[in-house]
């Protein structure tokens, strides 16, 4: 597999320590998104879509850890059960808020994302297909998802 990244992200955020853990933490937040020059066309309707999924890597992270302790929790849990970017293969996802679109650049507000982080691919977001239908329930989250809006990240994945 060779996967290769399509642009880069610009954020407010050159550390990885005190940077928002998810976007519900990073309201207001400007970034931008700076596509390769020659994917251009492929940003052709994009513009219409409030919000994008952007897949990206960690690539500021070194190691691998199969159990971890997130950020709103003192238990080590499986990291398949928490967003953490020790994970194998090191990719993030985000969900923002798409401001507009010039040229390669798209400005995208809610970012939570490293400064330089390589981009693998955007989506847009759309609420029939992302939003399941049902009960949801968010394991072992659902007594902690109410310190993301102030969570700040540390170097514990770095």
């Amino acid at each position: 597999m060779q996967i290769e990244p399509i642009g880069v992200i610009h954020s407010p955020f050159h550390q990885i320590a005190e940077m928002p853990i998810q976007p519900g933490g990073a309201k207001g937040e400007i970034g931008r998104i700076e596509l390769n020059p020659e994917l251009v066309e492929g940003l052709s309707d994009l513009a219409g879509f409030s919000h994008i999924i952007v897949l990206y890597h960690f690539h500021r992270v070194e190691k691998n850890s199969l159990t971890v302790t997130p950020f709103l929790d003192p238990e080590p849990r499986g990291v398949f059960a928490t967003r953490a970017p020790t994970r194998p293969n090191h990719i993030g996802l985000s969900v923002l808020k798409l401001q507009k679109i010039e040229g390669n650049i798209l400005t995208v507000e809610s970012i939570d994302i490293l400064d330089g982080t390589p981009v693998l691919d955007i989506k847009p977001y759309l609420p029939e297909f992302d939003q399941p239908e049902g009960e949801i329930t968010t394991g072992w989250m659902q007594q902690g998802h109410e310190g993301v809006k102030n969570a700040r990240s540390d170097k514990r994945f770095a």
